[in-house]
């Protein structure tokens, strides 16, 4: 490199760090991660989000919204042209059109950028002038987010604490079975590496798909690019007597750490690390339904999400050179839409509860943290049914089907310790109650110019995330 390329990138240095510098002082620029395990609901979160941003005559509760200090939202073209833009256009059009039908959720990493044109309130407010504010939304899965867990583990340590928990979950006796048969001190093959890594996939997708939430690690459940590579091809052993080089033991334990370090680390320092403010979806009503172990798996997956932020107030010499903490985090739990308003508190206590050790040590950090029921997307109505003589509250929706059904979930419990109690002492099923689940698909709206898509406290959730901002 000559002494011209060099003062050439040193003036590009300084000419960037000056934007940068300009940019956080005058047009500032909040990042805000959406994140939740499958089912979830991001993608539906953040597309209702942006439309209700943008056309905003169901946002009462954001108050920026309700005085008219913003006076403009439009999307703008994302700044890092090596991430995949959040498909916003085609989401909305699945959700509001002719035919509505869920959008395809979150498999990598995308983003966007919704721009403000904001009009300061008060006395000084008129005299300085609207002002720009930049909101990029990064939108990742919480699959992902669980790895983070993992680069405080060995192989070993990750090893003993996924197969402890094995045995009680589906496809993981067949798991144990085939790793009895093979042996691990043997000379490495790769058809025998295959075999297992593809026994313990299954066993993680089955898992998933039972409700169960640490099923880590995540890249298995979503692997992207990285199908079939050995990065992705290796499994939970247990440590032999002795280990010898080139062993198929070792080579799993090299594989584990290749994982940590080419995919778990750069995805922490490329988009994790950077967020201001975050937003952790749970499909707690799911949990429910599926019973006591998945209730508390959640529980305990959310603490380990939550050990993965760094949480609390960050400098303003530290926000302008990116060493950005997380000061805001908002718990939601989605799909209030499939119950009555009349139980939409004891769902939000539920999740409270069931986050306390998390959002606790949250808190003590210096986050501000919340916690709301909520539906991004309304898909129900509201009506009482007569049942033995007696009312009861329920909601009315459409089927995938396209059958209209009227839905009682089952009475959720005051005290959230009638959940949380069973689910911590290992019950097998809940001992009083039922819970059911239905999958409803989204309801035909015709959407008036100026206003977004019918939901529930989504503009709460925006008042707590950016009404400082705006």
């Amino acid at each position: 490199m000559g002494i011209g390329d060099l003062a050439d990138g040193v003036a590009r240095s300084i000419e960037s760090l000056g934007n940068s510098v300009s940019a956080a002082l005058f047009e500032p620029v909040v990042r805000l991660g959406v994140t939740g395990l499958s089912r979830a609901g991001k993608t539906v979160f953040i597309t209702s989000l942006v439309a209700n941003l943008m056309d905003r005559g169901r946002m009462p509760g954001l108050i920026a919204a309700n005085n008219g200090s913003i006076r403009a939202a439009w999307l703008q073209p994302q700044p890092d042209d090596t991430v995949p833009r959040f498909d916003y256009e085609s989401h909305l059009a699945a959700l509001t059109g002719p035919a509505p039908h869920w959008p395809e959720g979150t498999k990598a990493v995308s983003e966007l950028r919704l721009s403000f044109l904001i009009q300061p309130t008060g006395i000084l407010g008129a005299l300085r002038g609207p002002r720009k504010l930049h909101l990029d939304i990064v939108d990742y899965p919480g699959e992902w987010l669980l790895d983070l867990a993992l680069l405080d583990q060995s192989f070993e340590q990750w090893s003993e604490a996924t197969l402890a928990r094995m045995a009680a979950r589906p496809l993981g006796p067949e798991y144990l079975a085939a790793l009895a048969t093979t042996d691990t001190t043997a000379p490495f093959g790769e058809p025998v590496a295959q075999a297992l890594a593809a026994a313990f996939t299954a066993h993680l997708q089955a898992a998933s798909k039972a409700g169960l939430a640490d099923c880590s690690p995540g890249r298995f459940l979503l692997p992207g690019e990285l199908a079939g590579s050995p990065v992705l091809t290796f499994a939970p052993m247990f440590r032999p007597d002795a280990a010898p080089r080139g062993s198929l033991w070792r080579e799993m334990a090299r594989r584990f750490a290749a994982y940590k370090a080419h995919v778990v680390r750069p995805f922490f320092r490329d988009h994790f690390a950077h967020i201001d403010r975050q937003v952790v979806l749970l499909d707690a009503l799911g949990a429910i339904h599926a019973g006591p172990q998945a209730v508390e798996d959640m529980r305990r997956a959310m603490a380990e999400i939550l050990s993965a932020f760094r949480p609390g107030r960050s400098g303003r010499l530290a926000r302008l050179i990116g060493l950005k903490r997380i000061d805001r985090i908002l718990f939601v739990a989605t799909k209030a839409d499939h119950l009555h308003h009349s139980q939409h508190s004891q769902l939000t206590a539920i999740m409270q509860a069931m986050l306390r050790e998390a959002r606790d040590r949250a808190d003590f950090a210096g986050a501000r943290t919340e916690a709301l029921a909520i539906a991004a997307l309304r898909t129900t109505t509201e009506e009482t049914l007569s049942h033995n003589g007696a009312p009861l509250d329920a909601v009315r929706g459409t089927l995938a089907s396209g059958r209209q059904a009227a839905f009682y979930p089952g009475a959720l419990p005051n005290d959230p310790a009638h959940l949380l109690t069973p689910a911590r002492q290992g019950a097998a099923k809940w001992l009083d109650s039922d819970y059911a689940m239905m999958d409803f698909r989204p309801a035909q709206i015709q959407l008036k110019p100026g206003v977004g898509p019918p939901h529930i406290r989504l503009d709460r959730a925006a008042e707590f995330l950016l009404g400082d901002k705006l």
